[in-house]
Parts: C-alpha cells; sequence; structure tokens
C-alpha cells in the first residue's frame, strides 16, 4: 500500500489488532517503514522512575505506531474504504472507492 494514500489528519479505522473497529485521525505517516501513528489508537504505557526533570514520576501513555496495512481511511459513513486516485479539473486528488467522494 503506498504510504500517499493515507495522509496526516485523515480520519481512519483500525482493521486488525487489540484496536479493530476503532476510528481515530492520524497524527503522523512514516512513509519509509510504512506505519502510521493514529490518535487515540494502541496506546503504550511506560513506567518512569522519578528524576530531576520528572519528580513524580508515573506512567507515560502515548501512542505506538501501527502498520499502515491495518489501517484504512473512514468514509463519509465511518466505514473503512480503499482510496484511488483521479484526475479532476486538470487535479490529481484522492477519491474514497465506496462513494466517489473526493477526500
Amino acid at each position: 500500500m503506498s504510504a500517499a494514500k493515507i495522509k496526516k489528519g485523515d480520519k481512519v479505522v483500525v482493521l486488525a489488532g487489540k484496536d479493530k473497529g476503532r476510528t481515530g485521525s492520524v497524527l503522523q505517516v512514516m512513509p519509509k517503514d510504512d506505519k502510521v501513528l493514529v490518535e487515540g489508537i494502541n496506546i503504550h504505557a511506560r513506567h518512569r522512575k522519578p528524576d530531576q526533570s520528572n519528580p513524580q514520576g508515573g506512567i507515560d501513555r502515548k501512542p505506538a505506531p501501527l502498520h499502515i496495512s491495518n489501517v484504512a481511511v473512514a468514509g463519509a459513513d465511518g466505514k473503512p474504504t480503499r482510496v484511488r486516485f483521479e484526475e479532476r479539473d486538470g487535479k490529481k486528488v484522492r477519491v474514497a472507492v465506496k462513494s466517489g467522494e473526493v477526500l
């Protein structure tokens, strides 16, 4: 899957894994690794000891990357759809395959 089909800010649906079926917006795309960071999805916890900068210590929770093949762009109805490229008005645009609407 080409990384250009999913871009930062897109609303995506998770297709596989522990968060299957959940939706979120893309925070970051890593095309070299074929991974995406999705807001509120695949949250991992890191236990931190107290130190100079963080005297309280505690648990840091942040999203971990998902493989790009495990997410799909959400259509207007919130269901996953594939993306294709079309030329409209002389510009190359991304189009949802199910509905035909421009993303």
